[in-house]
């Protein structure tokens, strides 16, 4: 009987997955039945459902004005870095990578919504005098069910809950999250243990999807975590990242965080043996659009 190497093995297992499964992903014009969309939890396979949302109220009535008018006066938590590498791997400058996390502050919405668009239009300059001074990445991503807290004046024009989830799952969304940036906005390969809807309201979103059978593909390190700070005090230009204190240093310091340091977009960089078999799946979202996102996806 043949045997095989550990390595060997695993290669064996990523290519015939690749033969095996398609890497375009399933696209639904109506949203599934409780029924049918447990068949996709059982599978681990996620799907979109175009236009699946275009009725929400928000999907239909939110844009710059109707949003600066409903949150007039209202102060936010904004994630601030300079490369939109907010919860990232990161070279240190030092030949080292390490996990880093946004400046966090609370700011006007009105004044954030204003910067982002603003933003977005020096940046479609694409070079030039304007292109030098678009700045840093500002990126409202809290993950503490905000829409029914921080956003709640928003709440009301969305739907409570997505019904063939609710319906099959026989529980009520754990959390509920509105997340607002513009085209510099990136969010590192990461994996969560949860089942995930996300919903397109405006503009688009691209999204890069591995199934968790390619562990072996995305180089999973221990990375010391560091923070960013403005280098000149609350308020000022500039931000430089400042080393937490790791369990290592200090016995109530913060652990190191085990994280993906290997980018399907640029697939020569940090690439393990076997990350050139990682055949991803790509999907834009469009407003209106719903992802099913797998828990480990």
């Amino acid at each position: 009987m043949e045997t095989h190497k550990p390595e060997d093995s695993i290669f064996e297992l990523l290519t015939t997955y690749n033969e095996l499964n398609s890497s375009r992903i399933e696209e639904l014009d109506e949203e599934p039945s409780p029924l049918e969309f447990m068949r996709y939890v059982a599978r681990n396979t996620p799907f979109v459902v175009r236009r699946g949302a275009e009725d929400w109220t928000a999907t239909r009535t939110w844009n710059a004005g109707v949003l600066r008018s409903t949150l007039a006066g209202h102060r936010v938590n904004v994630a601030v870095t300079p490369f939109g590498n907010a919860d990232a791997p990161t070279p240190d400058g030092q030949g080292h990578t390490i996990f880093a996390k946004p400046h966090e502050e609370d700011q006007d919405f009105g004044q954030f919504l204003e910067y982002l668009i603003r933003q977005e239009i020096l940046g479609s300059v694409g070079s030039g005098q304007e292109s030098s001074k678009v700045g840093e990445v500002r990126y409202a991503q809290t993950q503490n069910d905000n829409l029914r807290h921080e956003y709640v004046t928003l709440f009301s024009q969305v739907e409570k809950s997505i019904a063939f989830a609710r319906i099959a799952l026989e529980r009520d969304p754990d959390a509920i999250n509105l997340w607002i940036g513009n085209s510099r906005s990136v969010t590192a390969l990461h994996r969560d243990n949860y089942e995930n809807i996300y919903v397109q309201i405006a503009g688009r979103k691209h999204f890069v999807l591995l199934p968790p059978l390619f562990q072996p593909c995305v180089n999973e390190q221990d990375l010391k975590p560091a923070t960013y700070v403005r280098a000149g005090g609350e308020g000022e230009e500039g931000l430089v990242l400042r080393m937490d204190e790791t369990v290592e240093e200090n016995g109530d310091g913060a652990p190191k965080v085990p994280f993906a340091t290997w980018d399907p977009d640029a697939p020569k960089v940090r690439a393990t043996p076997y990350s050139h078999l990682a055949e991803p799946m790509r999907v834009s979202l469009e407003p209106g659009d719903m992802l099913y996102l797998p828990a480990m996806w």
